[in-house]
């Protein structure tokens, strides 16, 4: 009997939660779990069509919010290092740096994006 009471107090508690939406990420871009192939082709797609000395802000409003981001200083310049997804490798519910493209700024402009890009950034 105490067990049924309990369940019953744990079912009416859990009510109000019914057809609620975690939304995690604050943006509308597309950044849903579920919906990575379709990032991974926007982004390839995307990447293709680069010229460089955009801006840090227009990548962003394009892209979205990276994946992983890094960045460092040297000879008195700021580099960030932005990662989109571009290819899938582990199926682990996670990006990973090896499943992306980096792109490169220095002081909010691209200057480069790939390995090679950021071989040559690196300090």
């Amino acid at each position: 009997m105490k067990s049924a009471h309990i369940l019953l107090l744990v079912a009416t508690m859990m009510l109000p939660l019914g057809g609620c939406v975690i939304k995690i990420n604050g943006d509308d871009k597309e950044s849903d779990h579920s919906n990575w192939k379709s990032i991974q082709q926007s982004n390839v797609k995307r990447i293709k069509q680069l010229e460089l000395g955009r801006s840090l802000g227009s990548i962003e409003s394009e892209f979205g919010t990276p994946d992983i981001v890094e960045s460092f200083q040297r000879d008195g310049n700021a580099y960030k290092v932005w990662f989109y997804r571009t290819r899938h490798v582990t199926s682990d519910g996670m990006t990973r740096r090896d499943e992306t493209t980096p792109l490169v700024f220095i002081d909010d402009e691209l200057v480069g994006w790939g390995e090679s890009a950021i071989d040559k950034a690196a300090p």
